[in-house]
Parts: structure tokens; sequence; C-alpha cells
């Protein structure tokens, strides 16, 4: 966004310079990224007079001429065809930089002649394109700064230019009026009242404009006058001036008044030629396929749904973006159209985007213009046209109704202190916003329609602090609330996932970070792979789908190391799986895998290949670091991508599962293409019971001074029968003797039968009142024979 000083003082009376409007700006968010001074660069040239002008000796096109400067008469020769004697003339001494050369002028020798300076062309000193001859200047004082004269007879020429980079959420300063009123509210001066007189009506328009239905929620209001007898020319100096310090090149008058009104109010026009639009206007959304010539000459082909405004023909403009060459103006064009509407902003940024088109109209409206300004904005550039262009203009048309953005929210006046940090006065608080345009009615504040990005009490508090400069924030330490030692901020499970974490690795695992995206065919594998978790828009066709647990994943790591040649592996994730797409449906995971041998090959064969029981003890390692209870039940029954006969359930009862340890079934790991066995373990540490003792403090010791009691039996069961079974059954004979039961010995043949196998087991009894008795053992061993026959139809083995 550029503006001059002139035309910023057009709305803000002020004193202040250049450099002070530059830092209040950068410090009320409107960030200056440059400020163009031409009255800097131009500060070393001064005027000067030719006394004599002949010509030179040795050159036909040269000129040896005498010119009066600061310095005296000074020797100069000049090549310009006005070189004459009697102009005033703007002089670059030796030692003066020349931007529009890029050279500093020194003494030189001109075909055997000495020149002492050099007299000016516009072009050289970067003024305008004109290199004809040297500037004549009409008046001016011998060895008067260049500068001075500027000023004080063509103040546009030395007209500072501002840029400043606008934020998305400040549209308002997307028009030099917004800039003037934070600069006004700043305290840098005083904004101007900028009020229209309305152009009387001389006639009914002879033009009828409509809004579809289906568009009325992209464009709410259209407004519209028609001008008759407008001479259409050069615009005014004033004006070109100001459009060319900001970078436009001007046109004609009627395109002019259309640039200036974007830059100066952020009301964005277009002007129709009225004898090229044929019949009535219609504001609608395009079929799709039609096209139109805009005015930058490339033809668009719209899409089905972006709004257009056409007339019986077809397509004349994009809406709110650029208009079509087919009814622009030109310099014979004599009757207008003026249109002042209000677009959506999403909407015109889709169009823009997908027609790639970047213009002012399209910047401000995605951004979002004042709506309630769109009649108002309408008259100021009819006045301005008829002021400058004549003609005589219709009763307005208006299609729609100005959409109602008004809201209000309440000024706390004492959250300034909570929220920033800063104590600012009520009376202040309340001056500043009202300086803002907001409007105060008790405690409420109203938000004015040209601030879009106010949408709540906070930003109120934002706009006090803005206004008042968060320069003046000063840092305080804030007092300790809570003594003591401060709560922990890690929650149970954080902690859990960093103890497993911590307790794989010493286990000699790698962890691996897996994308949570995986292909189809991996997702079915282990349950997953339907719609619920499909992703809509996947990076690739391997990622379609949310992963269902951790180990597609971990499978695709260690076929990637396997296909160079690193066979033996341990490789553990933390992470999450999930059950479906919905929020919630999604479950911790603590996952290892292990490949290949437990070690190099040595000679001592310490080397074997891994097997269940080492995922088992890791499993277990894990469960115990996260502080899962002792004794659990290890179940069978789990799913189908563990080996069905070599897995186990870790559980708290049957529904309660802690984690799964095991082998990967053969037909999985082929889909996965891994070579070998591979064993793993699956935890949720979610489901790990919170300990009800929450000090931090161990548990008492419980010792026993009694000696305990083993005792072996051996039961002939049937071999399908689980050694888990037998065991639970003999624990529970007696649940407060008894602290242990373990298997120690399987046969299965001999005379034993075919379908059986015998289960020996040792079975430990722990005394805490008194010391057993053989009666006792005998009472207990009865019990355990009783419970086991009774669970699994087993016959004591003699």
């Amino acid at each position: 966004m550029k503006f001059t000083l002139s035309w910023l003082k057009h709305h803000l009376e002020t004193d202040a310079t250049v450099d002070q409007i530059a830092e209040a700006l950068t410090d009320l968010g409107l960030e200056v990224e440059g400020v163009e001074n031409p009255a800097a660069k131009l500060a070393e040239f001064t005027i000067g007079k030719v006394i004599s002008a002949q010509k030179h000796p040795d050159a036909d096109k040269l000129k040896v001429c005498q010119v009066e400067t600061a310095d005296g008469p000074t020797q100069i020769i000049c090549g310009a065809p006005n070189a004459r004697e009697g102009i005033t003339v703007v002089i670059a001494s030796p030692g003066t930089y020349v931007p529009g050369i890029d050279t500093t002028i020194g003494v030189g020798k001109i075909r055997g002649i000495e020149s002492y300076g050099m007299m000016c062309s516009e072009r050289e000193m970067e003024m305008s394109d004109e290199h004809d001859g040297i500037i004549e200047l009409p008046s001016g004082e011998v060895g008067e700064s260049f500068t001075d004269w500027l000023a004080a007879n063509k103040p546009d020429m030395v007209d500072p230019v501002i840029e400043i980079a606008i934020t998305p959420n400040r549209p308002d300063a997307l028009g030099v009026r917004g800039v003037a009123r934070d600069l006004a509210a700043r305290g840098l001066g005083t904004l101007k009242e900028v009020k229209v007189t309305p152009v009387p009506a001389s006639f009914a328009a002879d033009i009828a404009v409509t809004i579809d239905d289906d568009t009325l929620d992209g464009c709410p209001v259209f407004c519209g006058r028609v001008i008759r007898g407008v001479k259409n020319g050069p615009s005014p100096a004033w004006l070109q001036a100001q459009l060319r310090a900001i970078g436009l090149r001007p046109i004609s008058f009627l395109v002019d008044v259309t640039n200036w009104f974007t830059y100066d109010l952020n009301r964005p026009l277009h002007v129709f030629d009225m004898d090229k639009v044929k019949g009535n206007l219609r504001v609608h959304r395009a079929a799709g396929g039609e096209t139109l010539v805009a005015l930058d000459d490339k033809e668009y082909t719209l899409q089905q749904g972006q709004m257009v405004i056409s007339d019986d023909t077809g397509p004349e403009s994009i809406a709110g973006i650029m208009g079509g060459s087919t009814t622009g103006c030109s310099d014979e064009t004599v009757n207008v159209f003026v249109e002042s509407a209000y677009w959506d902003p999403v909407q015109i940024a889709y169009t823009g985007r997908a027609l790639k088109i970047n213009s002012d109209a399209r910047y401000r409206f995605e951004r979002g213009v004042d709506p309630a300004f769109t009649p108002e904005g309408l008259e100021h550039a009819v006045r301005m046209i008829v002021d400058h262009a004549g003609g005589e203009a219709s009763a307005p048309i208006q299609a729609g109704s100005v959409p109602d953005t008004s809201r209000a929210y309440k000024l706390d006046t004492d959250r300034v202190v909570s929220l920033v940090g800063m104590e600012i006065a009520a009376d202040t608080q309340q001056a500043t916003l009202k300086a803002l345009g907001f409007t105060l009615d008790g405690d409420m504040a109203h938000v004015p329609s040209w601030r879009p990005d106010v949408q709540g009490p906070a930003d109120l508090v934002e706009e006090v602090a803005r206004i008042a400069s968060l320069t003046k924030l000063q840092g305080k330490p804030l007092p300790r609330m809570d003594p003591g030692v401060p709560k922990p901020i890690l929650t149970p499970a954080q902690r859990r996932q960093q103890a497993a974490r911590r307790t794989a690795a010493a286990l000699g695992y790698n962890e691996c970070v897996t994308y949570s995206f995986v292909d189809e065919a991996a997702a079915k594998l282990f349950g997953g792979g339907d719609d619920a978790t499909m992703l809509e828009n996947p990076i690739s066709s391997e990622m379609s789908h949310m992963r269902p647990n951790l180990l597609p994943g971990l499978l695709r790591a260690a076929a990637r190391n396997q296909a160079r040649g690193f066979m033996d592996m341990a490789l553990f994730e933390v992470g999450a799986g999930f059950d479906g797409g919905e929020p919630g449906e999604q479950q911790n995971l603590v996952t290892g895998i292990l490949i290949g041998r437990t070690g190099p090959k040595d000679v001592h064969g310490t080397s074997r290949p891994v097997d269940v029981y080492d995922a088992k003890a890791d499993a277990e390692a894990i469960l115990a670091a996260i502080n899962a209870p002792a004794k659990v039940q290890i179940l069978r029954g789990a799913d189908a991508w563990w080996h069905p006969g070599r897995h186990g359930k870790i559980c708290l009862g049957p529904k309660k599962v802690l984690g799964i340890f095991g082998e990967l079934h053969p037909k999985v790991l082929r889909e996965m293409d891994i070579k070998g066995p591979a064993v793993g373990f699956m935890i949720w540490p979610d489901e790990v019971p919170v300990p009800k003792n929450k000090t931090a403090t161990r548990a008492a010791l419980a010792a026993n001074d009694l000696q305990a009691v083993e005792r072996d039996f051996a039961f002939v069961v049937d071999a399908q029968v689980d050694a888990l079974t037998l065991v639970n059954a003999a624990a529970a004979a007696d649940k407060a003797l008894i602290t242990d039961v373990r298997v120690f010995d399987e046969f299965i043949g001999g005379n034993l039968g075919e379908g059986k196998k015998s289960l020996a087991v040792t079975v430990s009894l722990q005394p805490t009142e008194k010391t057993l008795k053989d009666a006792d053992i005998e009472a207990v061993s009865a019990k355990i024979v009783e419970k086991v026959t009774k669970a699994t139809g087993a016959v004591l083995r003699g």
C-alpha cells in the first residue's frame, strides 16, 4: 500500500514530519516498508542562468555555455537542442550525483574544451521520461536550491511516498483514510471530515440491475448511476501525479477516478461505457465455459459458480475482480454507468485464485471493504466525475440491500491490565475507540462497519493497547502465587509413555517414528482398511488409510532394513492406532518387534533365533516399568495376525487386556515382505490401572519368619487343556496360603495314551500364623487335587 504525504494530508491535518509519521505507522502495526523522498536525491541541484551559448568549434551539436551559478560564472558544455542564452536551468556542479545516469559529475574536457558541470534534463534527474532537452524553468533565482523551487512551484514533484505492509486483518488500512484515522487516534493530527454532496438526479436511468437469488450471498448489494454527456480525457495534473507516485499509470479520467478511490477510500469501483452495454445488467453465477476478454486483454474461461456481471449478450465483467474490455471506457466515451457493489471476500478469493487474476479490486474485496460505504462511495465517484468531466446523472439504482454488520461488545477498561499488562485510564480508552470510529453506549462499544477484524471484547483491548503503543509496555516479574513444589506438568499417560520409551531403549530396541498412514492392503492385514479410516486426500496411494496399530509401520521399516542387508533388528514405537475416523476413536500403543537372532554367531553358540519368550520378557519388563500389576493371566485368543499357537494375551481378567506378545503369523510376514520369523509385543498403557495409593513412598516390606513349603503334583490331562487353566485352578485352592504355582515339566507319549499329556507343577505354601504340620499340608494338597480335577478333568499321576 503506497501513498504520498500530500495525499495523507488530504485526510489528516498534521504538522508531523515524514520520519515521525513512519515511526508512528510501524508502531501502530502498519509496518513501513520504505519511504521514497524525491527531495533527498535532488538536494544538491541548484538553479542557474545561461549568459551565453556559442557553438563548439569542433562539434556541430555541442554548445559552449557560460552559466551564472551559485559559484559565479561557469563554463559548461551542453548538447541539448534548447540550450540558449537567457534560459533558467538546473545545474549539477562537480561532485553532484545524477541518479538518472548513475554518475557523479566531475570536471572534464569535451573535444578539447573544459566543462565544469552539467545542465540537466528531467530524465537525468528521474523526474520523468522527458529527455529531448534540458529543463527550462519559468522563474528562479541563481543559486537557489532546486528542491526549494519545486516545493514552492511543483510540490507534487517532491512529495514523499510512503509504502506500508498491510496485514490481512486490517482491510481498512488499504485506503489512505484508514491510515489517517489511525494516525489521528495516535495524536499525530486531526482527521478531516470528508463529505459529499450527491449530484441531483436529472433523469431516470434507462437500465435495470438485478441480482439472482442464488447470488445474493456473494453480492448482497449493487448500486449504480448513469451519467450522460461525459467528456473523457486526461486527468487533472494532481490526480495524475498522485497515481504516478504510487506506481500507477494514468490512462484516462474515467479510469483514473476508479483507481484513485480504490486507494483513497478503499472503495473499488467500475465504470461501464453505457453505449456498449446491451440491455440490462444482471449479477449471477456463471454456468461454466463462458469466455470474457478482460481489461488486461486476456481471455478468461469462467468456471461454474463464479460471479459475473452480464448484459443481454453475455458476461461483461468478472465481479469484483476485473471488468471486460468490450464495455470499457475510451476517449470517445460520453455515457457511462458507474458501479459500486459489495462482494463476498471468500468467493472473490476463490474466483481470483482459480482464474489467476491479481488486481487492486480483488486484493481489497477478498480482505473486506466497508459494506455500509457502498452507496456513499458511489456518490463520491459520481460527484468527482460530474465536477471534472461534466454531464448529468440519473437517479440512483440499487439492487439488494446493504448487509447488516452491526455488533457491539462490552468494554471492560480493567481488562487491559490483565491481557496486555498496561495501565491505561478508562477515559483514555474510551477516547481511543471513539477516535477509531467506534460508538460508545454505556459500557458497550459498537464496531464500525469498516472493521471486520474486531470480533470480541479482547479485540477492543488490542485496539486500545495498539494506539497507546506497545513500546510503552514494561516487563515486570510476576509474583510467585503458589508456594512450595509446583505440580507435575506431565500427565500419568505421558509419564507412562516416557517410562516405556526408556525401558524399551534400555532393552536394546531402536525407536522408530513412522507415518500414521498406511496403504489399504497393510491396514486390512491388521484389522483396518475400512471407509471410516480412509483419507479423503491422501499424500500417495501408499498412505491411503489411518493405521489400525503400529505393527504395519514397524514391519515396513524392518523390510526396508532387510533389503539393505540388516537381518537382525529390534524396533519399537510409541504412538496411536486408529479404530475409526472420529475424535476419540484411537488408542495409545507401545509396540516392538524382534527379527533375526539374539546376537552375532560366536564359538560358544550363545546366539539363537529370537522366540516368543523374548517378546514375553520384554513386554513384561515394560509393563513393570509403567507400574502394571504383577499378578496377571496369560490367555489365548488374540487377533488373526498373531500365530494361533505361539502368542499370549496379558490380562487382568478375560476382558481387561494389558498387552499381547507372540510370533507374528507367517502369512502376514509374507505379505509384508519379511524374511524369517518375527516376534513382537503390543501394550496398551492406558489400560494399566492407576494405583490407588498415590504416595511417593514404597509400601512397607512384608517379611515372614515362618518357613515356606513346596509340594509337587503331576496331573494327566487331555492334550488340549491349557497349562494356565490347571495353574489357575491349583492357585484357587487356598488363596491365603498358596503364593505361587509354576509348571516345571510336560510329558507326552509313553504309557499316557493318545491325546493325553502330563503336566507337573510346583505349589509354594507360605504360612503366616503358624508353622504348617503334615495334616495341614495334606489338607491343602487334597483341595488342590480336587480343584484341578474339577476344572480340567485331570487325574493325579501316580
